[in-house]
């Protein structure tokens, strides 16, 4: 079983692409090489495959690295499955999870964010959660977006040394990690990494 994640950006034809492509190229290396596990196409679109157990997190660490940029977000569907062919590059690679995906990112209309694994009782479940947590991160501000993705980068790093990298004091940490819903969508992470084994 791998995840595969297809996205684009939103907005992408506003503005300067470097403040978002980048940042986008830095977080996909950071889950796999490319073209083989992530690749861009027709622009501001990627794709990436990883382990479904780490799917969620990569899709939120995505989406803080896109909102560091007040102009930008993201859109992002998970497919999960079988991969049947691995290829040199991702774009010729194939199967349900591949196809899941693609289904997946053909329904994102207002929503950035969805999960399909071809159990349709698993997915409805997950994709409720997923809405009420883009309840918050929809909305999330560049500054929160920032101390999100620094804490995701840095995970053995406590408030206070993250504090001390970004120049900023402790509580203003501690108020953006609970303005983000950082806790939260961490909940929700491990709840979506035991659920995976139940596929």
């Amino acid at each position: 079983m791998v995840a595969v994640l297809t996205g684009d950006i939103i907005n992408s034809r506003e503005g300067n692409v470097l403040q978002w492509l980048d940042k986008l190229k830095a977080t996909l290396n950071k889950y796999g090489q490319a073209p083989q596990e992530w690749d861009m196409f027709r622009g501001d679109s990627f794709q990436l495959v990883t382990v479904p157990e780490n799917a969620l997190k990569a899709a939120i660490h995505i989406k803080a690295a896109i909102k560091e940029s007040k102009d930008y977000d993201v859109r992002i569907a998970i497919g999960i499955g079988e991969e049947t062919y691995k290829a040199k590059k991702i774009a010729e690679s194939n199967g349900p999870a591949y196809v899941n995906s693609g289904e997946a990112f053909e329904t994102l209309k207002k929503q950035t964010l969805a999960i399909k694994s071809g159990n349709p009782e698993w997915d409805e479940q997950l994709n409720i959660m997923l809405n009420l947590a883009l309840l918050t991160a929809n909305s999330w501000s560049s500054t929160v977006a920032n101390v999100i993705l620094t804490v995701l980068e840095n995970p053995t790093k406590n408030q206070k040394d993250i504090a001390k990298l970004l120049g900023k004091s402790q509580s203003t940490i501690s108020e953006a990690l609970k303005r983000g819903g950082y806790e939260e969508m961490m909940q929700l992470n491990a709840y979506y990494q035991k659920q995976i084994h139940k596929l």
